[in-house]
């Protein structure tokens, strides 16, 4: 990871620049080992085209690599092998393969699994899954800590299959619902309400707002397609490279109704199940926190977790941490468990419950959710073709009421 810092060195002159260190942690040693003082230290991006078109690994993809290179590992098989035998497997699958003949060489040279995976320039991993080797290989359990990872990642992916699937429909069903209600305001009605135009019969105040519409569509569409490609851009790029922008879209997406439910018990879920896998893998409990603190994508979240971690290492309880630290506010039933874990010394045992039971509490949320979903977009569609019928309707009943005085 790269570091930007600032601060004084020995000489009492101003220092700053950036920094590679695999956590905060050792960033600070870094810069303490150098003589410099730093007055403020955090995580930076290379905004290179290289790091920007970088992609993560897909979960099943990770999945697979930790459970297959786990199962060879387990049958006694050398790492170098290990990746030689994984590389012959997987020659059809071309950036897979390149990934697997960097890990190769670097291992080939000497090399950690750890380093190779770090500096490998195909694919992005998770900071949790390389942090994790790195534990995991310093203390002999390697293997388990690759099954369990996969395991992880499998899950995950499933997850995201099953939402993907349930909202395939429904977007399916929304998207060809605006494209017939654009088709029918840009071209439908203006034929049709030019016949009256010719008549001379004025139009209700609908049917011209519906007009304007239509006027407005045909002549900006293409402005409207290129600005809402520039759109997705920016704001894909600023959630990205942009701490602050992307601080802001995630604490507003903590405090959606429902939705900010469903977010927070993914993460909280994902966390609890990444601490216990640590602490069942024997990591310390302090760096444990430390690991499953990076499994965050919401950054208001990451950001709290972060300063409570700093905490623990200094001797305090995370549940203590948590409720020390500003921020957002945690669900209870979390904090409460968490703290019943730490009291009881059965962290690992009650945090794995407590992701199997907001993965459960998902799955009904997200159910709900779908199932009100579809009511919702029949009666948005429902409202937009009856607001066009009554547009075209009313210049007709109009004209006959005029005809019938």
């Amino acid at each position: 990871m790269l570091f930007k810092y600032k601060g004084i060195d020995k000489l009492g002159k101003k220092a700053k620049g950036t920094m590679d260190a695999n956590s905060l942690e050792e960033a600070k040693a870094k810069l303490k080992s150098n003589g410099i003082y730093y007055e403020k230290l955090e995580e930076s991006r290379k905004l290179s085209i290289e790091e920007f078109s970088k992609q993560y690994m897909p979960s099943p993809l990770l999945s697979s690599f930790a459970k297959e290179l786990s199962s060879y590992l387990n049958s006694g098989m050398a790492m170098l092998t290990a990746m030689k035998l994984l590389e012959n497997q997987h020659s059809d699958h071309k950036k897979y393969r390149s990934f697997l003949n960097s890990l190769k060489t670097m291992i080939d040279e000497g090399k950690s699994l750890y380093t190779a995976l770090t500096t490998q320039k195909v694919y992005a991993l998770p900071d949790f899954f390389t942090q994790s080797v790195n534990v995991a290989s310093t203390s002999g359990k390697l293997s388990g800590v690759l099954t369990n990872m996969g395991n992880f990642f499998s899950a995950q992916s499933k997850v995201t299959k099953q939402i993907k699937g349930a909202m395939a429909y429904p977007l399916f069903i929304l998207s060809f619902a605006l494209i017939m209600s654009g088709v029918l305001i840009t071209f439908v009605v203006p034929k049709i309400t030019s016949i009256f135009d010719d008549m001379g019969q004025e139009l209700p105040e609908i049917t011209q707002f519906i007009l304007a519409i239509s006027d407005f569509l045909k002549g900006n569409y293409i402005t409207l397609f290129v600005g809402l490609i520039l759109f997705v851009v920016v704001y894909k790029f600023a959630y990205r490279h942009a701490k602050g922008f992307r601080m802001m879209v995630d604490r507003i997406m903590i405090r959606l109704p429902l939705i900010g439910t469903i977010v927070q018990n993914y993460e909280l879920g994902r966390f609890s199940y990444i601490l216990s896998l640590m602490l069942s893998s024997g990591v310390s409990y302090a760096q444990a926190v430390q690991l499953a603190s990076t499994t965050f994508n919401n950054v208001a979240l990451k950001d709290l977790f972060d300063q409570a971690s700093q905490r623990v290492l200094e001797g305090n309880k995370l549940s203590n941490a948590l409720s020390m630290t500003k921020g957002t506010k945690l669900k209870r039933n979390f904090m409460q468990s968490l703290a019943l874990g730490e009291e009881s010394s059965e962290v690992a045992h009650i945090l794995d419950n407590v992701a199997k039971l907001y993965n459960e509490e998902n799955e009904d949320k997200i159910k709900l959710m779908l199932s009100l979903l579809e009511p919702i977009m029949m009666l948005f569609i429902a409202g937009i073709v009856g607001l066009i019928v009554v547009a075209m309707l009313l210049p007709i009943f109009s004209m006959n009421l005029g005809a019938g005085m």
